[in-house]
């Protein structure tokens, strides 16, 4: 079961970095009595497909890789999402299509292919995994086949809100003379690891072999 990409997983209004802050949306200059970004996250996680995970390539023979022997490939793309953060608990569903392409088009053929929904806790850390499956059904004479699959979580709303002290620190505002004014309250590493806790990211993508993901890094 799932506990609780890409959208910044956050919280109320907070002071981040330029660097952090990216775009307009994100945050916006402020220069009353100190200077500082205010920033308004969500606690929803960001959604995304990992690199390399998001087509996969069949052969016929297992061993070859010719284009010859190719059987099908099929790609994850549309991938949408919604979040309801309006409990303890965010929830983020997402759905997305598989569009496929097979070589030999005589009969009619099922292909299930497997995905995977996984939650990534500060860039790094896998909060969760679940295995789905999404089935391709092709028409006698058709070579292409299209099918839509899902995947949702949870996420912890006090997982991803930052601690009071660490959300003091950050916006409390530093006057002329202060001598933490010269300070960036998020050069300081517990600072930063905070922060980085609270991101939540929500990866979809196919269940590759070890085989098939080392073909989509290298083709």
């Amino acid at each position: 079961m799932l506990l609780p990409k890409r959208t910044l997983p956050a919280i109320a209004p907070i002071a981040v970095a330029l660097a952090l802050s990216g775009c307009a949306r994100d945050g916006q200059l402020v220069v009353d009595q100190g200077v500082g970004i205010t920033a308004v996250l969500s606690p929803c996680p960001a959604v995304g497909i990992p690199d390399y995970t998001g087509d996969i390539t069949t052969f016929r023979s297992p061993t070859s890789r010719a284009f010859a022997d190719l059987d099908m490939t099929a790609s994850l793309t549309n991938l949408r999402s919604t979040c309801d953060d309006s409990g303890d608990r965010v929830y983020t569903e997402a759905s997305f299509d598989v569009r496929a392409r097979r070589a030999d088009v005589s009969g009619a053929r099922s292909v299930t292919l497997p995905y995977f929904t996984t939650v990534v806790q500060g860039g790094s850390a896998v909060v969760a995994k679940r295995v789905g499956e999404v089935t391709l059904n092709f028409a006698d004479g058709e070579e292409r086949a299209t099918a839509t699959g899902q995947a949702g979580a949870f996420v912890d709303r006090s997982a991803a809100t930052l601690p009071e002290d660490i959300r003091e620190r950050i916006t409390r505002r530093r006057r002329p003379g202060d001598p933490e004014a010269a300070l960036d309250p998020l050069a300081a590493p517990e600072v930063r690891a905070a922060i980085a806790r609270t991101r939540f990211e929500m990866l979809v993508g196919f269940q590759l072999s070890e085989d098939q993901l080392a073909y989509n890094a290298t083709r």
